[in-house]
């Protein structure tokens, strides 16, 4: 059953750029560089396809306030990191750095994780190398073009702040292929 909050992204094969509907607003955003991909791994710059819940909303508290939400809301530190080593135990969740093992660093001096949503992809439980730190975060744009990422979702910032205004624990990120 879908509800009324649930967000659909959607885009032509290949194509890094896509649409994000919810609510019946619509928004432009950026996929992974790859477009979107059927079968994920670590690497491959694919957005991948399915139907994702939205797990938490992490935000930088020296830049922002936690937004409008019901989606469980962290504030992030200089040490929150995101592991991507798929041999590690701790694969595709999040460590505290300095981590041992490979991992992303969530607190970047870009603004593109100053919010992120984490997305359920591949964590229940993670398998090794069908892709980590699958998020929705804040787009990158250049010259008013919104840049691929590495196999996230990404939108600009005054976008974002709507779209989790009507986010709830239940719902849900569908991608799919037109």
């Amino acid at each position: 059953m879908t509800s009324s909050s649930d967000i659909f992204v959607t885009a032509n094969p290949g194509d890094p750029h896509g649409r994000l509907t919810i609510d019946g607003l619509d928004f432009a955003c950026a996929l992974g560089r790859a477009g979107l991909v059927n079968d994920k791994r670590e690497g491959d710059g694919g957005t991948p396809i399915g139907i994702f819940p939205l797990r938490q909303l992490r935000y930088r508290p020296d830049r922002l306030q936690a937004p409008a939400t019901a989606l469980p809301a962290f504030p992030m530190t200089p040490e929150d990191g995101w592991c991507d080593a798929p041999q590690d135990a701790a694969y595709n969740r999040p460590v505290r750095l300095p981590y041992p093992a490979s991992a992303e660093t969530m607190w970047r001096d870009d603004h593109l994780y100053d919010l992120v949503v984490v997305l359920g992809h591949n964590d229940d439980p993670p398998r090794p190398g069908a892709g980590s730190a699958i998020f929705f975060h804040l787009a990158n744009e250049k010259n008013g073009i919104l840049q691929p990422t590495e196999g996230c979702v990404a939108l600009r910032l005054p976008d974002m702040l709507k779209v989790l205004s009507s986010c709830t624990p239940q719902t849900t990120m569908r991608i799919e292929a037109l």
